[in-house]
């Protein structure tokens, strides 16, 4: 299963449909590189912005499509979101980069929104804030784009999964305990934030301590990882015992039952330590930190291998259903739909 688990939606914009070009008499021989352009200078048009200055010459196919359609009345004035789905979109065509662009909206691009970077921690704002295409062999397409912090995204690079828990191994082996201006801890989030999106084997995504959570609409290729996610996120909100009581009933056998219950009891005093916390980004942590207790990743890697990872597709699918879940849960049948994966996350 690859699945989407997303945290509160943020209010936002609704979400806005790209206009049509209406290039219909444009010479079949138009690349689509250039069809792009001209369909991003019309947006910029149509919500009354100037495209970068950068692009303002006669030969971009950007400039002659906002040219094109200034006289046209603006139809929807630009909001934050819509500024920022411009700026996106022109970065992966200045790049030849894919941009999904049926799913990826002013609307999905608001719900990534965070106040704090997940990775290092620090407050984000507009100076050293980026958005960040999780595995650098897809392109811009929902579900493989988080916010973080400029530093935590350059350190991070086009590295993978492996090479990032490399970083991490680094840094705890030392003399350097700092790698790129990034300390273990932050390389190990790194590594735990790539491997969700990374096809893994069930018995090693089993073993992987939940140091930071899945991001907002971020999708978990691996069923078991879901599931991790799902229940961890739970304590933080209200009535989670008796739901978990509830998820724990799903469970088929006498043995996990009993292995679940165990991994709670080790996981749910080190979260209610936490329990005057009120900020939604101080739980979160508060969540994070407690994977880093070896007993509450010896009782998840106890049960979790127990389970299949259909079993464990099942479970999340079963509980979402009875609405034990305090965040949506949606299933993909295809959770790299336009990501481009065939051409490295560029345009084809």
């Amino acid at each position: 299963m690859q699945a989407v688990l997303n945290t509160r939606i943020q209010p936002a914009h609704p979400a806005l449909a790209q206009f049509a070009l209406d290039m219909g008499d444009a010479p079949s021989t138009t690349s689509a590189h250039e069809r792009v352009g001209l369909a991003l200078g019309r947006d910029y048009a149509l919500h009354g912005l100037t495209p970068p200055i950068a692009h303002l010459y006669p030969q971009s196919p950007l400039q002659r499509g906002w040219m094109a359609a200034r006289g046209k009345a603006v139809r929807t004035p630009a909001t934050p979101q819509v500024e920022l789905w411009l700026s996106l979109r022109t970065h992966a065509w200045t790049r030849g980069r894919s941009y999904e662009d049926i799913q990826l909206t002013p609307h999905h691009l608001a719900q990534l929104d965070v106040s704090h970077c997940p990775i290092t921690r620090e407050l984000l704002a507009d100076d050293n804030r980026s958005i960040d295409r999780v595995r650098d062999d897809a392109g811009y397409a929902a579900g493989n784009l988080v916010v973080m912090s400029r530093r935590a995204n350059r350190a991070k690079g086009s590295r993978g999964q492996q090479a990032l828990e490399d970083m991490a191994a680094s840094c705890a082996a030392g003399p350097i305990t700092r790698i790129a201006g990034l300390p273990e801890a932050d390389w190990k989030r790194l590594a735990v934030l790539s491997s969700f999106v990374t096809p893994l084997s069930h018995e090693d995504a089993a073993q992987i301590p939940l140091c930071v959570l899945p991001p907002n609409r971020l999708r978990l290729f691996n069923p078991i990882q879901a599931l991790q996610a799902f229940v961890t996120r739970q304590l933080a909100t209200p009535g989670w015992s008796a739901r978990l009581s509830r998820v724990e009933a799903l469970l088929p056998t006498d043995q996990l039952r009993t292995d679940f219950n165990r991994f709670l009891l080790a996981l749910a005093p080190r979260v209610l330590a936490a329990a005057e916390l009120q900020e939604p980004h101080q739980i979160r942590w508060a969540l994070e930190d407690a994977w880093a207790l070896p007993l509450v990743q010896k009782r998840w890697t106890r049960f979790a291998l127990q389970l299949t990872p259909e079993q464990a597709e099942a479970l999340v699918e079963r509980a979402a259903v009875k609405k034990l879940s305090p965040v949506h849960v949606q299933r993909h049948d295809d959770a790299t739909d336009g990501w481009a994966l065939a051409t490295n996350g560029y345009m084809a």
